[in-house]
C-alpha cells in the first residue's frame, strides 16, 4: 500500500474525552443525545447528521455538520496540524479481567480498487454509503478512519512505532472502559520509513467498508470532474492499521438473539430437528457467559451454546456432519464452510429453525454473552446462539481468496473513536 502523511485537524485540548464518540453506525438517537448533553461539541454533532444512517438524510443535515467543523475551525475548538504526520494512536482496555493495548498508526492510505492493495472482507450495501457520501460532500473530511490489519513481516513497522510513544501524548482520552492516546509523528525521516515498510503489505479492511468505498466513490467524482490529481488529497483515505499480530487486535463472537420464532418453539425440539450436530447437555451455572469464548474452548473447535427460554436450557452443539455444509454451501470455499457463524445460519437458523420461522423472525448481533442469556431468562428472546470468535487468518484466507464472510462475522474489540483526527480532502 501507498500510505501518506497529512495536516490533520484535531480538538486544541489535550484531554479529548468530551469530543469522541464511538464510530457512527454503532449508535442511536439516544446514545447521539446523550453524547451531546456532556458536551455540545462532541463529534458526534457532525459525524451523525442524519439517525439512522442506514440511508441518505436531507441535505440540511449535513450542511449542519459542515456549519459545526467550520465553526470549529473559526473558533479554535479545532485545529490543524503545521507539518504533514502520521499518528500513534493506542488504546488501554480490559477484557475478561486481562488487560490490552491495541497499537494502531493513523495515515492516508491510497485509494485503489479493492482486492490489491485494500483488501475487504464484507458485502457493502447502498443505502449507508449514500449517507456518507453526502456528509463527505459537505464537509470534505474524512471523520473516522478505516480499521484494517496488516502483515509486519520482521515487526519493522511497530518498533518504528514503539519509538514514536516515547514521549508524553499529544492527546489523551476515554471513552467508555477505554483509554486513548495519541502521539504526532512529523519527521520526515520516520514517515519514509514506514512508507518503505508498508509499500508493498496489503491492508485487511476489519471495520468500515462502507466508509472505503465511500472514499473511492468521493475521490471518482472529483477525478471526473477534473479536479483530482494522483496527489489530491481524495486520493488518500484515513486508515488505522493494526499489525495482525498485535497482541491487542482481539476478535470477539458475535451472538445472535434471536425473536418471532412461533409460539410452539422449544430448543428441545431443536435438538431433535439439527441432525447434522452432535448435542450435549449444558447447566445454566456453569455457563461462565463473561467470556463466552473461553467457555466454547473447552467443548473443541466450532462448538457453540444454544439457549431458550421455555423452559431455560442450554445444549452445546458441534457439527457432526461436515458434509452438510458442502450440500447447502456448495460454491464456497471449504475455509468458509468451517466458519462456525457459517455452520450456525445455514444448518441451524436457514435449515433446523425451518419449522419455526416466522414472517416477524429478528435477529439481534452482540458480542455480549451474558446479554444473550438475560434476554432468554426475561422472556424476552425464544433463542440465543453463543459462538466462538473468528479468527483472523481466516479473515484473511477468505480475504484473499476475494470471498465475503458472513453478515456479523466479526466483532473487532475494541472500536476505534472518533473524533481523535480528522483528515481534509479537498
Amino acid at each position: 500500500m501507498d500510505i501518506r502523511p497529512f495536516r490533520g485537524w484535531r480538538f486544541s485540548a489535550r484531554d479529548v474525552s468530551n469530543y469522541l464518540a464511538p464510530p457512527y453506525d454503532v449508535l442511536t438517537a439516544g446514545d447521539k443525545a446523550e453524547l451531546l448533553a456532556r458536551c455540545n461539541d462532541n463529534i458526534v454533532g457532525v459525524d451523525l447528521p442524519h439517525v439512522p444512517p442506514s440511508e441518505a438524510g436531507p441535505d440540511s443535515a449535513y450542511a449542519m455538520a459542515a456549519g459545526g467543523i467550520e465553526t470549529w475551525q473559526a473558533d479554535g475548538t479545532i485545529t490543524q496540524d503545521d507539518k504533514p504526520a502520521v499518528y500513534v494512536y493506542e488504546q488501554t482496555y480490559t477484557w475478561a479481567g486481562r488487560k490490552y493495548t491495541r497499537r494502531a498508526m493513523l495515515c492516508g492510505v491510497r485509494a485503489t480498487e479493492l482486492g490489491k492493495d485494500v483488501i475487504p472482507h464484507e458485502h457493502t450495501f447502498a443505502g449507508p454509503k449514500a449517507d456518507r457520501l453526502k456528509l463527505t460532500q459537505h464537509t470534505r473530511m474524512q471523520l473516522s478512519p478505516i480499521f484494517a490489519f496488516y502483515n509486519d513481516s520482521g515487526h519493522a513497522v511497530a518498533d518504528i512505532l514503539a519509538a514514536g510513544v516515547s514521549g508524553q501524548p499529544q492527546a489523551y482520552g476515554q471513552l467508555a472502559d477505554v483509554e486513548q492516546k495519541l502521539w504526532v509523528i512529523d519527521e520526515t525521516d520516520v514517515i519514509d520509513q514506514f512508507a518503505f515498510a508498508l509499500r508493498d503489505v496489503p491492508a485487511f479492511i476489519a471495520d468500515g467498508h462502507h466508509r472505503y468505498t465511500t472514499a473511492m466513490n468521493y475521490r471518482d467524482a472529483l477525478v471526473e470532474a477534473g479536479q483530482a490529481h494522483r496527489d489530491h488529497p481524495a486520493n488518500f483515505v484515513l486508515f488505522a492499521l493494526v499489525a495482525r499480530a498485535d497482541p491487542g487486535l482481539l476478535v470477539l463472537p458475535t451472538h445472535r438473539i434471536v425473536r418471532g420464532l412461533a409460539a410452539h418453539f422449544d430448543v428441545s425440539a431443536l435438538v431433535e430437528q439439527a441432525e447434522d450436530f452432535d448435542w450435549k447437555r449444558c447447566s445454566v451455572e456453569d455457563a461462565h457467559l463473561s467470556d463466552a469464548d473461553a467457555f466454547l474452548k473447552r467443548y473443541g473447535p466450532g462448538a457453540m451454546a444454544i439457549m431458550g427460554a421455555r423452559p431455560a436450557e442450554i445444549w452445546i452443539a458441534k457439527l457432526s456432519r461436515p458434509e452438510a455444509m458442502v450440500a447447502a454451501a456448495p460454491d464456497q470455499l471449504d475455509v468458509w464452510r468451517r466458519l462456525d457463524v457459517a455452520v450456525l445460519h445455514k444448518l441451524i437458523i436457514d435449515k433446523a429453525l425451518a419449522p419455526w420461522r416466522t414472517d416477524d423472525l429478528s435477529i439481534e448481533y452482540t458480542p455480549d454473552g451474558r446479554k444473550l442469556l438475560a434476554a432468554c431468562h426475561a422472556g424476552s428472546a425464544e433463542l440465543g446462539i453463543c459462538l466462538q470468535s473468528t479468527p483472523v487468518d481466516a479473515v484473511e484466507r477468505i480475504a484473499l481468496a476475494g470471498a465475503t464472510m458472513p453478515h456479523k462475522s466479526t466483532y473487532f474489540y475494541p472500536k476505534l473513536a472518533t473524533g481523535m483526527v480528522l483528515k481534509p480532502v479537498g
